[in-house]
């Protein structure tokens, strides 16, 4: 891979939809516990957009044997759909070994900033998406929109969040998108060397790089990338509504993606939240269609919150019961 090279004419010519219009690429990165969540996004997409081509690339350290066949599955399930596994070899990663040096990054933080030239000769854009996300109406504009003059086309972030990264960075232009979604002109970003300069950014930077490779891209992108509404990312706290005991969706209004950034997720079955059935209904659609939600919190973040939305139900023995297996499971860390 290199991120400096002009990417090539594509191999194979563009599949087509009943639509007529050329496949839509979309990228993932995920790891072995996130492909169910994958799911969910990948069904909630199709049911969305049909007549539309897609082509799903799922970028991942490592992928089990049962996941690579119900990724594969997919195309048997739906004909306009067709999938492409990277399995990323971290030899790939050694023209970025000097940029970690002793720093306590991982190599995981390449991942999608590697979409790029994994993808080179296979599509001249691609749609990243974080797994979080569920599609709720249609990708025509995206589908068709042209970013031939554009590097990425990203999505603001949170007001309050723009500003506070705005001001810790110290951006020039007062802008911050969040990385959940970047639809990427693959020839573009390659020809800048945007993946270079935001690995330079991310280990350089004297200040605090909170989100990581999301602040570094931010930093190296800020007033060089096109913004679009937010309702191509709609950020969705679930958090908000739990600590207030409310279960059922807030309007997300013209809402395209919504993204459950938060730390609860919505195949959290234990929340109680309707963002579960939203997520279940579009996970049946896809081949982890038989794995069930999660029906009790997992770590230690989730027993923690989980005992204060009980204790905020008027649930105290709940509330206790989970504050003591989180105290519990913190002491055998």
């Amino acid at each position: 891979m290199n991120p400096q090279a002009s990417a090539p004419a594509l191999d194979t010519p563009p599949e087509t939809g009943p639509n007529g219009k050329p496949s839509f690429h979309i990228a993932f990165c995920v790891d072995d516990n996130y492909f169910r969540a994958m799911g969910g996004t990948i069904g909630s997409i199709i049911d969305n957009n049909p007549g539309q081509h897609f082509t799903f690339h799922v970028l991942t350290l490592s992928a089990s044997a049962d996941n690579q066949r119900r990724l594969a599955r997919l195309e048997t399930m739906y004909p306009a759909v067709s999938t492409r596994l990277h399995v990323l070899d971290l030899g790939s990663f050694k023209q970025f070994s000097h940029f970690l040096g002793h720093s306590h990054y991982s190599l995981s933080i390449f991942t999608r900033l590697v979409i790029p030239s994994v993808l080179q000769g296979q599509t001249d854009r691609v749609l990243y998406l974080d797994a979080d996300i569920l599609c709720v109406s249609r990708l025509d504009e995206l589908v068709d929109m042209d970013i031939s003059e554009d590097i990425a086309v990203v999505v603001p972030d949170a007001p309050v969040t723009l500003q506070r990264r705005v001001a810790a960075l110290g951006l020039k232009h007062n802008e911050y998108f969040n990385g959940g979604v970047l639809f990427i002109n693959i020839e573009r970003w390659l020809q800048e060397d945007i993946t270079g300069q935001t690995m330079k950014a991310l280990l350089e930077s004297t200040t605090d790089m909170r989100f990581n490779d999301q602040d570094a891209l931010n930093i190296v992108l800020n007033g060089r990338a096109r913004y679009v509404s937010p309702r191509w990312n709609y950020l969705y706290d679930l958090i908000h509504d739990l600590n207030v005991n409310k279960f059922a969706m807030r309007p997300v209004g013209k809402a395209v993606f919504i993204h459950f950034a938060g730390s609860v997720k919505p195949w959290a079955d234990w929340s109680g939240h309707d963002a579960r059935k939203l997520f279940h209904k579009y996970l049946a659609l896809s081949p982890w269609q038989d794995l069930p939600l999660d029906p009790a919190p997992r770590n230690t973040k989730e027993m923690r919150m989980h005992s204060r939305f009980m204790y905020r139900q008027g649930r105290p023995a709940e509330s206790l019961k989970w504050y003591l297996r989180y105290l519990r499971k913190r002491v055998l860390k």
